[in-house]
């Protein structure tokens, strides 16, 4: 056969696979769409993740699955889809910690910005440092007075090493000058519980999950650790009003792996951006103090690299890492 009719051809059949793969590519999803939260479930990554799921999944027209896989400072969870096949079919709802870790984490499994491709920034919620009523702690200043008399007795819970609870308490320890134990859990859910019942002395957490005890009386809020006043509790004080500049939150995002198809992660972009807009979602949202973010996948990409390079800042200065 002739170079020329070979490559004619050729040529002929691609033409004529293109209708099936517009087919199919026009199918997805044709089943199940899974969502990996690297946390336990109980926290606002696992409540945002199915609020926002739910409604994914009435725009699709097929179930979104949630599946939490918690652990090593979320790196088992983000992993699972950063090795997944590309298809549309998994995604991995993040949160600070997926930038903190490319700085943190020294031999992470997966590449931070190479294997993994930003799909929609979600919600943010702000940070309240709170304490069990058992500590005797109302202030900043007491926390200071407390740490210095009895050095190395204080402890900070946190969601797990390389979270945003636990960069904010190195923060803390810095520009105070605190000797205070930092205590890593597998998520925000279990380490509540524990400061909660005064096995750890203070944690930085989100202000959805800690308001009702905060407001019932179970923990005692130092500050919030907001630039300003916050909307939801502004009866608190900052911890800047008391001499501690620290701005901390925890933001949630879907990733997919890299290589997923551009129309899959503009399709989930738009409707994400659909629910975060909605009814069902702004309720939810307001009622539990959870700000809404939105904006394209290139958005959320340069908004990951500031995050990485924030978090790296903190962790070089406060000089920790772990082996992967």
């Amino acid at each position: 056969m002739s170079l020329r009719r070979r490559t004619l051809l050729q040529g002929t059949a691609a033409l004529a696979a293109l209708p099936m793969l517009a087919r199919a590519q026009a199918a997805w999803p044709a089943r199940p769409v899974r969502i990996v939260v690297p946390f336990p479930p109980g926290g606002t990554t696992d409540f945002v993740a199915r609020l926002v799921g739910t409604e994914l999944a009435k725009a699709l027209g097929q179930p979104v699955v949630i599946e939490n896989k918690p652990g090593a400072g979320t790196v088992i969870g983000v992993d699972t889809v950063a090795k997944a096949a590309p298809d549309g079919y998994s995604f991995v709802c993040v949160a600070n910690s997926f930038a903190a870790n490319q700085t943190l984490v020294r031999k992470l499994p997966y590449d931070t910005l190479k294997d993994l491709r930003p799909v929609a920034l979600m919600g943010m919620s702000e940070h309240v440092l709170a304490t069990h009523p058992g500590s005797g702690l109302k202030t900043l200043a007491d926390l200071r007075n407390q740490a210095k008399a009895k050095p190395g007795t204080l402890s900070f819970a946190s969601f797990g090493n390389g979270t945003s609870a636990h960069l904010s308490g190195e923060m803390l320890k810095l520009q105070m000058g605190l000797d205070i134990v930092h205590v890593p859990y597998k998520g925000q859910g279990p380490a509540l519980t524990d400061l909660l019942g005064g096995q750890v002395t203070m944690m930085f957490g989100n202000w959805p999950e800690f308001r009702g005890h905060v407001e019932g009386g179970k923990l005692v809020a130092l500050g919030m650790a907001t630039a300003q006043r916050s909307q939801y509790a502004p009866n608190i004080p900052t911890l800047a009003e008391q001499g501690v500049a620290i701005e901390s939150n925890s933001w949630n995002g879907l990733l997919a792996p890299a290589g997923t198809p551009d129309a899959v992660v503009q399709r989930v972009n738009a409707e994400v951006t659909r629910a975060l807009a909605g009814p069902v979602v702004t309720e939810a949202f307001r009622k539990g103090g959870i700000a809404s973010l939105s904006g394209s996948p290139e958005r959320f990409a340069v908004f990951v690299q500031s995050e990485i390079a924030k978090y790296g800042d903190v962790i070089r200065k406060a000089n920790i890492q772990i082996e992967g």
